[in-house]
């Protein structure tokens, strides 16, 4: 069940290891405008949807600023799906099982992560609308052969990364979407 992911401490910790690779990794490169040296400038997220515990780690954003030009540089990011207040996670899963949105699962979702059933159609109309026609999406769907059926978004999406159970599955779907945090450049 998907309930079991989201409680579990260990996937929460492994999101944030990946997302302080992704943040070294942005580090590591400079400024993309002028090359200077990057540093770190955290901020604050008030993320919802995951276990009450996940500690002041979640609640921060990783980010850089120029040390010259002052140009940010916000990495990509496992835990968060760029300025949704939901972790990301959530929005993938929820996202997932709300095809035949029954009145059982939304009970069951708003139970576990306390999704308002307005949020989760807010939602299905993100990925069956806007994410579809977004260029990080225009670009990476020739990835998946035989292609994804764009109705059934994100589950078609996530049923295509391989692993021994959902957890696995989930974290490469979220290392797919990792760009999607960066911000408006891979939307527009």
């Amino acid at each position: 069940m998907c309930h079991r992911a989201l409680l579990d401490a260990k996937f929460w910790t492994f999101l944030l290891r990946i997302d302080e690779d992704l943040g070294a990794e942005t580090r590591a490169r400079g400024c993309v405008r002028c090359g200077a040296k990057l540093h770190r400038d955290l901020y604050r997220r008030k993320p919802r949807g995951g276990p009450g515990d996940l500690g002041e780690a979640y609640r921060r954003r990783i980010s850089f600023t120029c040390s010259i030009c002052d140009k940010r540089h916000t990495p990509g990011s496992v835990r968060f799906l760029g300025q949704r207040v939901y972790l990301a996670a959530v929005v993938v899963l929820a996202g997932a099982v709300r095809a035949g949105l029954t009145d059982w699962r939304v009970s069951q979702l708003t139970k576990w992560i306390r999704i308002p059933r307005r949020t989760l159609e807010r939602w299905r109309s993100w990925w069956l609308d806007e994410f579809v026609d977004t260029r990080f999406w225009m670009t990476e769907r020739g990835r998946f052969m035989p292609p994804l059926a764009p109705e059934a978004l994100p589950a078609s999406l996530l049923e295509r990364f391989e692993g021994p159970d959902l957890p696995s599955q989930l974290t490469a779907a979220l290392c797919f979407l990792a760009p999607l945090a960066r911000g408006a450049e891979v939307f527009s």
